[in-house]
């Protein structure tokens, strides 16, 4: 069969309301990744390839950030953004896909959270290991490594956070959430949760943006020629993961979302 145009894939693996979706699509998405996403379709949209097959790969390429930022120096900063990067790709292709051919499981969404999960996981763990110098000359501190992991923990239960107010409102008997019942009750809540959502800083420990952090800090430290500016990103980043895990507790409760 003949490859699909862009244009003719385009209504069908971009309904309305994909690119908009409040918390389901990366501001990456929406920017470029998307469109490139598209030219990767058409190469695929007539073969064996499953939704589920790209879920895995996307999964894998998430999780091998975390050995690429070993690499020393601003190379492994550059090889953790490719494997973020191809991870966000999949991300897309892989929905893309299951929309074309009409291929949608339960699995394969459970599976897309799972690489998620694992993905930001990676990243902030192969950030901690990197800046504890664990392939350097000298002594590793394992301090750096432990903040990375508290802020990769961090990441994963803002995540969890979101994803039980589904499990409990299916073991209640309740439908879906609704987008309304997101917002905090509380006047106050709602003020400093818009004052959060226009500082973003809570994003950072999430894959994209922590790998741009990280090839940040790669550079600075370049500079200085040590680890000062990894270190402290490091530390930044727990300290996110730590604060953004209780406000967001506290959101969920606030709101309507388990009413």
């Amino acid at each position: 069969m003949p490859r699909p145009s862009v244009a003719e894939l385009r209504p069908v693996v971009h309904p309305p309301g994909v690119k908009d979706r409040r918390s389901g699509e990366h501001w990456a998405g929406r920017l470029y990744m998307r469109e490139l996403s598209l030219r990767v379709d058409r190469h695929l949209v007539n073969t064996r390839v499953t939704p589920n097959q790209l879920t895995y790969l996307m999964t894998l390429a998430g999780v091998l950030a975390a050995p690429a930022l070993l690499v020393p120096g601003i190379p492994g900063a550059l090889l953790g953004v490719l494997m973020v990067q191809l991870y966000l790709l999949l991300d897309c292709v892989d929905g893309e896909i299951a929309r074309w051919k009409k291929q949608f499981s339960l699995g394969g969404v459970y599976l897309d959270r799972v690489g998620a999960y694992l993905c930001d996981a990676a990243v902030l763990v192969g950030f901690g290991l990197r800046a504890a110098d664990l392939f350097g000359e000298g002594r590793i501190d394992w301090l750096w490594a432990f903040l990375g992991t508290l802020a990769a923990l961090g990441a994963i239960l803002i995540k969890a956070e979101t994803d039980l107010v589904g499990v409990a409102r299916h073991q209640g008997g309740l439908p879906p959430v609704q987008e309304a019942a997101s917002e905090p009750r509380s006047s106050g809540m709602a003020l400093a949760r818009k004052a959060a959502a226009a500082l973003k800083f809570h994003r950072l420990v999430l894959c994209v943006e922590a790998s741009f952090l990280i090839l940040a800090a790669a550079v600075l430290d370049a500079v200085r020629d040590d680890l000062f500016f990894s270190r402290l990103a490091v530390a930044v980043l727990a300290g996110i993961a730590l604060l953004q895990t209780l406000l967001h507790l506290v959101s969920v409760l606030a709101s309507s979302r388990l009413k």
